[in-house]
């Protein structure tokens, strides 16, 4: 329950800063609220070896280096480099994710309109693994 609520304020954090254009103290709150929160979900030891595992390591230095950047005061250059090694990290969730979402009454109304649903099909399509 502690490592949720870490996770979901980290989440909000994180967006509030972007939302106030890039805030510093925001997003790096928001990072260390996140990193923090998942640990707490999944254990200290499964975290670090969802992180540091050989085929994810570009993703995995991406996405610290990302906060790393961030907590420096490069917000903007941060949470570039961030999204991208979390796009790369958690691109094998995505197929769960999508299909969840369309199984939700509305969203998934949304998901299946014909521009969108051929995007979301190849953002849900999972060929390979980082």
């Amino acid at each position: 329950e502690i490592g949720m609520g870490l996770t979901g304020f980290g989440v909000f954090f994180l967006f509030f800063g972007m939302i106030l254009f890039f805030d510093k103290a925001l997003l790096a709150i928001g990072n260390v609220l996140f990193v923090a929160g998942l640990s707490f979900v999944i254990g200290l030891e499964r975290t670090f070896r969802f992180f540091f595992q050989k085929h994810k390591m570009k993703a995995t230095g991406f996405f610290l280096g990302g906060v790393v950047i961030v907590l420096i005061g490069w917000p903007l250059i941060g949470m570039i480099l961030e999204i991208y090694g979390f796009f790369l990290l958690f691109r094998g969730f995505f197929p769960v994710v999508v299909g969840f979402i369309r199984r939700v009454p509305v969203l998934g109304y949304l998901l299946n309109l014909p521009g969108i649903s051929s995007l979301v099909d190849k953002v849900g399509e999972s060929n390979n693994m980082v």
